[in-house]
């Protein structure tokens, strides 16, 4: 093994905090070359796939890489902007606040990085070492701990580690399911949508699904799920009749979390419930599986069963409230470091 050492180091000189906060990924440009190139990389993790290495790969290779890359990119289309991919456009975004308003508090130096996908992990965390950031706190813009998302960071940033001479101190965020600044954001982002459109007869609080059998192995992620939700409805005091928690974005023949969405969907109609407000508290910012997925695609499953009223609420983006919120997690997670780094 070559480790990598570092260049124009100069002794006593001071060292730098910094933040690397990620989230999953985009490709490159909305096309089939660039969607097979990040799918790869997407479905070669194995906490993505949990399927014996050799025989997953040649059912990627030989049939999922020559057909769903072509579908996939039409849909990246539908929801490409003047900026590129949103998730990525409000990234750099979240970034740019973040550092603007803790400029007044304290001096970070922060990157950002997709777990696949550009700008990498490695990429990131190199920047941060030529700033000699010698301690380094990796943030994953997942509120709801889940090894597929958050396991599969810590393993990037560990691989990218341990080619390092020199290894910085780290600390890891994995997650804030139940932080009061996230629930009351939620909360928040609701109640706004009420007063723009009025209330619905009910709220479908949709998260990205996982194999089930994720969940009787040991994730945690379904019961972060269920307690957002539940903190959510307390936060509002809704009635249990008031809301649903539901599961969507399912790959693949076996069972996932259930319920699932877009079956939700097309029963609820048929039970009498034609107003609907939903939203996707699992997701940080906007991207494919929000914009597309539910805005786009559950809507007209939803007016097509009989449906009437369909209110998607936004993910928390660069709301002033979630930006208040990574801030606080941040100084939360960096306490001591900084205090020694004054």
């Amino acid at each position: 093994m070559k480790y990598i050492g570092e260049k124009n180091y100069k002794h006593g000189a001071k060292e730098k905090l910094g933040v690397l906060i990620t989230n999953l990924g985009t490709p490159d440009k909305p096309n089939k070359k660039f969607l097979k190139l990040y799918l790869k990389e997407f479905l070669s993790d194995p906490r993505v796939i949990e399927i014996p290495k050799f025989f997953w790969q040649l059912i990627l290779r030989g049939i999922i890489l020559n057909i769903r890359p072509k579908k996939v990119a039409k849909l990246y289309k539908s929801i490409w902007t003047n900026d590129g991919a949103p998730l990525l456009a409000t990234l750099r975004k979240q970034k740019m606040n973040i550092k603007k308003n803790l400029k007044k508090k304290i001096n970070l130096e922060i990157e950002i990085a997709m777990r696949y996908g550009n700008p990498s992990i490695e990429c990131g965390l190199n920047i941060l070492r030529n700033k000699k950031c010698r301690r380094i706190l990796i943030f994953p813009l997942y509120p709801q701990y889940c090894a597929a998302t958050t396991g599969s960071t810590f393993d990037a940033t560990t691989n990218v580690l341990k080619k390092w001479r020199w290894i910085p101190e780290l600390r890891f965020i994995n997650g804030y399911s139940d932080h009061p600044i996230y629930i009351k954001a939620i909360s928040e982002s609701i109640k706004k949508n009420w007063k723009k459109n009025g209330k619905s007869q009910k709220i479908i609080f949709s998260y990205h699904g996982i194999p089930k059998k994720y969940l009787l192995k040991g994730d945690p992620y379904y019961c972060y799920c269920q307690k957002t939700t539940r903190l959510v409805a307390e936060k509002m005091k809704l009635k249990k009749s008031d809301y649903i928690t539901t599961f969507q974005s399912r790959f693949g023949p076996e069972e996932w979390l259930t319920p699932y969405t877009d079956k939700t969907l097309e029963k609820l109609p048929k039970k009498g419930i034609k107003k609907i407000h939903i939203l996707s508290p699992g997701f940080s910012s906007d991207c494919l599986e929000t914009i597309e997925e539910l805005n786009q695609e559950n809507r007209k499953i939803f007016l097509s069963a009989g449906g009437q009223k369909y209110h998607y609420v936004p993910c928390l983006n660069n709301d002033y409230l979630h930006i208040k919120l990574l801030i606080n997690l941040i100084l939360k997670h960096i306490k001591g470091w900084s205090e020694n780094n004054s």
